[in-house]
This record gives C-alpha cells, sequence and structure tokens, in this order.
C-alpha cells in the first residue's frame, strides 16, 4: 500500500507559511534528502495555493541533478474546489470526498504520495488519518505569525522514525501517526 507523506519546511514556533526564510539555511545534506525524497514517490498531492506557486515556479526549470524535470512529469493530483483544470504537467483534480479518493489513490499499485507545503489541505487530512509520515525541517527562527502546520484544535499523536542535524542549524523530525492515540 502506498503512503502519503507530508513533507514541511518549519519555523520553530511551527509556521509553515511562504517558507523563503528557510533559505539561508540550505546545505548539502537538505539538498540531498530533498532531492532523495522526491525520486522515492511518484505523485504529489497539493492543495491549491502551493500547486499554483509551484507551477509558476517549476516549468521550464533544469538542473544537472534531474530533480526539476522530476517534480515536473510527474503525476500531479490537486485538490480544489475553485480550479477549472490543471495547466501543470499531468494533474488529476480531485474537488470532494478527499479523504476517500486519498484513501483509494493508498490503495493503487506505485509509489508513495509527497505532499508539499499545502496547510490547509494537511489539516483538513488529519482528522480522517490518511497521512502516513510527517517530515518535518525545523528551522532555527521565530516567525511570530503565519500559517502554522497545526491548526489550533489539532490533536494527534506521532512516533518519531529518525531525526538528523543539517549541519545549517536546521534539524529533521521524522514522524509516522502513532496506530492509537493515548488517553490524555
Amino acid at each position: 500500500m502506498r503512503r502519503v507523506i507530508v513533507s514541511e519546511f518549519m519555523s520553530l514556533d511551527g509556521v509553515i507559511e511562504d517558507p523563503r526564510w528557510s533559505l539561508k539555511y540550505w546545505g548539502d545534506r537538505i539538498s540531498d534528502f530533498k532531492q532523495q525524497e522526491l525520486f522515492d514517490v511518484d505523485a504529489l498531492l497539493l492543495g491549491r495555493v502551493t500547486y499554483e506557486g509551484f507551477a509558476q515556479a517549476w516549468p521550464g526549470r533544469k538542473d544537472e541533478d534531474g530533480y526539476a524535470d522530476r517534480i515536473n512529469s510527474m503525476q500531479k493530483y490537486l485538490v480544489s474546489t475553485t480550479a477549472e483544470q490543471g495547466k501543470w504537467g499531468p494533474t488529476q483534480i480531485i474537488r470532494d470526498n478527499v479523504a476517500e479518493q486519498i484513501r483509494r489513490l493508498k490503495e493503487q499499485d506505485g509509489q508513495d504520495i509527497l505532499i508539499f507545503g499545502s496547510g490547509k489541505l494537511v489539516n483538513s487530512l488529519i482528522p480522517a488519518g490518511v497521512i502516513d509520515e510527517y517530515r518535518l525541517l525545523v528551522y532555527p527562527v521565530v516567525l511570530g505569525s503565519g500559517q502554522r502546520l497545526f491548526e489550533e484544535g489539532t490533536a494527534t499523536d506521532f512516533e518519531l522514525v529518525k531525526s538528523w542535524e543539517s549541519g545549517t542549524g536546521a534539524i529533521a523530525l521524522i514522524y509516522r501517526r502513532a496506530e492509537a492515540r493515548r488517553e490524555r
């Protein structure tokens, strides 16, 4: 069964919005991680805002490592009630019954499915239990405001799978959803 993996750049205070603040902490370890992460999946699942930003940024880009070719050519699933059509590579729009459609995607053959950004989408999927893994690159900045990964009222448990330090100050925390919530 395919997994749904959330990958986020996050400040110490949980902000994921417009992560340009992360660029000064970029380094080889993060670059290698993000490269491997993209090549280990065969589909992206994105909310409308993230999709539109990526659709502006990625087409026409080239790089030696093939990252741009991979992200531009892979299957995308755009979750949106307002988008008319996908304009970036192969795109299928998911308009309703989102959690159920994602469960069906997970049952199909293929590699895992990756969610970049898409905070509103992620928060809508948490209660449905369809997200299997969270890959959080936490950066040594406090932003004070902005969209946070976990909205107020979100309650769920995780199991730490792996962690590592980037060499530039960021820390990777990789969590899987705990099978059963502990009593609080």
